[in-house]
Order: C-alpha cells, then sequence, then structure tokens
C-alpha cells in the first residue's frame, strides 16, 4: 500500500477492498497460511510517498531500516515468525550507533531481498517480517503497524528516531484494531 493519495492507500485496504470476504473463502476452501512455514505477509510501499525527492526518501527509508533495527524484539513478537523462519525469510541487517549509519551498512551489504525490510526494489521499500494469515484482524494490524512506522519516519528526524522508545512510539497509534493486537501480544504499555 502506499502512504499518498492512491487507490492502494491503508484507508482503501480497510474500506473498499473485500479482505474480510476473501479470508473467509479462502479459509472455507481449505487454504492455510500461519500454519505453513512458507507463507509470508509483505506490504510494499511506494518510495514516492516517502517524499518528494529521492534525497527526503533516503532520508526517511534510512529511519525506517533504524527504527526496525532498534526495536527488532518488539517486531519479532508482532510478526509471529519464530526465529529460524525470520533469519530465512526476512533478516536483519543489523543497528549502528546512528540512522545514517545504519541505513549505509544495510546498503551496503547486498543481502538481496531476503531481509526485514528489502530495499532491492526500484518504486518500494518492502516490509517482509510478518508471517502470513488468514485473519483479518491481524492482517489490518499489520497494514496500520506498517502506516504508522512509515509516519513516523516521515515527521520526525533522526535524533528524534534515535532517542524513541518502542512505548513513545505505541504510545502515538490511534488504530483501534492495532492497538488490540499490540495488547493481545503483550506489546502495548
Amino acid at each position: 500500500f502506499e502512504l499518498v493519495s492512491h487507490p492502494m492507500t491503508l484507508e482503501y485496504h480497510q474500506t473498499e477492498m473485500v479482505w474480510k470476504a476473501i479470508f473467509e473463502k479462502a479459509i472455507s476452501m481449505d487454504y492455510r497460511s500461519h500454519q505453513t512455514q512458507t507463507c509470508g505477509l509483505h506490504a510494499h510501499v511506494n518510495r514516492d510517498g516517502l517524499g518528494k525527492t529521492e534525497e527526503e526518501q533516503e532520508d526517511v527509508i534510512s529511519r525506517i531500516v533504524y527504527f526496525v533495527e532498534k526495536n527488532w524484539n518488539e517486531l519479532l513478537v508482532f510478526s509471529r515468525r519464530t526465529e529460524a523462519s525470520i533469519q530465512r525469510w526476512a533478516s536483519r541487517y543489523g543497528i549502528s550507533e546512528n540512522t545514517k549509519d545504519t541505513y549505509k551498512k544495510a546498503k551496503d551489504k547486498h543481502m538481496g531481498r531476503y531481509v526485514a525490510v528489502n530495499l532491492e526494489n526500484q518504486s518500494t521499500i518492502e516490509f517482509r517480517l510478518f508471517r502470513g494469515t488468514l485473519r483479518y484482524e491481524t492482517f489490518i494490524a499489520t497494514l496500520q503497524l506498517v502506516e504508522n512506522i512509515c509516519r513516523t519516519a516521515i515527521e520526525l528526524d533522526d535524533e528524534q528516531i534515535e532517542s524513541m522508545s518502542w512505548c513513545d512510539f505505541v504510545v502515538g497509534i490511534k488504530n483501534p484494531e492495532l492497538i488490540e493486537y499490540l495488547k493481545s501480544k503483550r506489546l502495548y504499555v
């Protein structure tokens, strides 16, 4: 989904897409998602939605990568993936002292697409952290989390992201589905 005005915004997924019906149909046809070892939920975010210029976009992406690395333990719990699964399908780059160094390290590693935040796509960044789901509430909460991470990276500067705790982040969340999901995983303080 994108953060800019476009048919695939979070609002579009919540109000226009018939995800509940799609998931119900998939379940009725004995489809599986969470119960497999190979199904992931990947969210693509259009780079154009992260800034007007390439430089602005790179700054925001650097804050997103830093945020994910800094809050790895909480995001691992949220993702519902096992440690082995995350290492195979969505490994981490590793955190450095600050946002810019973490992002430089991520870009220099050239780890391919099997990383938590895939930077290989020209038009999007891809969040690959999440285990697949056929539960509507989990799906929507995941999209809401991705949007909140992106919005935070857009609105804050490097120093603010670097000093932000997980608790600071969740206090700003307003989405009821995401709050409920965070509470269910004991990630909402």
